[in-house]
């Protein structure tokens, strides 16, 4: 800021409180003393207004606010290119700052801690109690909102504590998931295999390779499907539709790993229209030490009976 505006600035901010100042009172020198019983010449709906003054409280209010405001001035930037005297900030106080502060305050205190961890490997790591205490809260902050404070997820979304994975479920893939996300897409069939194709592959799907019933009047031609899924879906799905985990193609042998539901009427929406997911990176907002006692909870939530045999 110029020296000019920062001038303007102070002296305007300066004036407006003084002139604050001297309305109040002078507002409060012209007023009547004690309570009368004029009025102050006006009704409403048979209510009178009495000429009397201020409640002292409430003009002693107005004066606080005003010290206030010259304190606030005082310590904090506010006029101009005033930096504040608040101890500790040359460069004057800012929310910023203050943020950053209790940021390094904070790194300083438990960095000790997530470099113990950081040492260990992610499945030492899992079997620590305070670990995953710790991986339980960032868990709860970061990603419960996809996967639920359970971690047992949602339509659209895995469930963390079953063995059904989609990228792999080994404790470096996890941390790489978290670490930099994942991005899947199920292509729309729709239009390549009409209706009639869809609905023959979905019910070959559902009834030949995840053991699931039809719904009672299902028609269907399931050597049509398996024809169809053999041209169309081994690709990413494997010949036996187990699932390919570096493209992140669901296994289709386990429907309770499928995230957009099992029904035939599910299946069929995801075949004709297609899916569209993704993990978002959070390397950038946790960093290395963060993620790997983050993975290692995740871990421990589907390897639970390694926890306890080491307890």
């Amino acid at each position: 800021m110029t020296t000019f505006w920062s001038w303007y600035i102070s002296l305007l901010t300066i004036f407006t409180l003084l002139a604050l100042v001297w309305l109040i009172f002078a507002t409060r020198k012209g007023e009547s003393q004690g309570t009368t019983d004029q009025t102050m010449g006006h009704a409403f709906d048979g209510i009178e207004e009495y000429d009397n003054p201020l409640p002292k409280w409430w003009f002693m209010l107005f004066i606080g606010t005003l010290v206030f405001a010259a304190g606030y001035l005082v310590v904090y930037p506010g006029l101009g290119n005033w930096k504040g005297i608040f101890p500790g900030y040359a460069d004057g106080w800012t929310q910023v700052a203050q943020w950053q502060r209790e940021v390094d305050k904070a790194e300083r205190q438990y960095q000790p801690i997530f470099a113990r961890y950081s040492a260990m490997t992610i499945e030492d790591v899992a079997k620590d109690p305070q670990a995953v205490k710790m991986g339980g809260r960032l868990f709860a902050t970061y990603c419960s909102i996809c996967h639920g404070s359970d971690a047992k997820g949602a339509l659209g979304f895995p469930n963390l504590t079953d063995t059904n994975w989609r990228w792999g479920g080994d404790a470096q893939t996890i941390k790489a998931s978290i670490l930099h996300g994942r991005i899947a897409a199920m292509p729309a069939w729709g239009e390549v295999l009409g209706d009639a194709g869809v609905k023959n592959v979905a019910a070959y799907v559902r009834r030949d390779l995840a053991g699931l019933k039809l719904p009672e009047g299902t028609v269907a031609d399931l050597e049509s499907g398996k024809a169809l899924f053999a041209t169309t879906c081994t690709a990413c799905h494997g010949a036996e539709g187990k699932g390919t985990a570096v493209m992140g193609a669901p296994d289709l042998t386990h429907p309770s790993g499928w995230i957009y539901g099992s029904s035939l009427a599910q299946l069929q929406q995801t075949i004709r229209h297609g899916r569209n997911g993704q993990m978002p990176a959070q390397q950038e907002y946790l960093g290395q030490d963060k993620v790997h006692i983050l993975a290692a909870y995740i871990y421990s939530l589907s390897h639970k009976e390694e926890a306890l045999a080491t307890q």
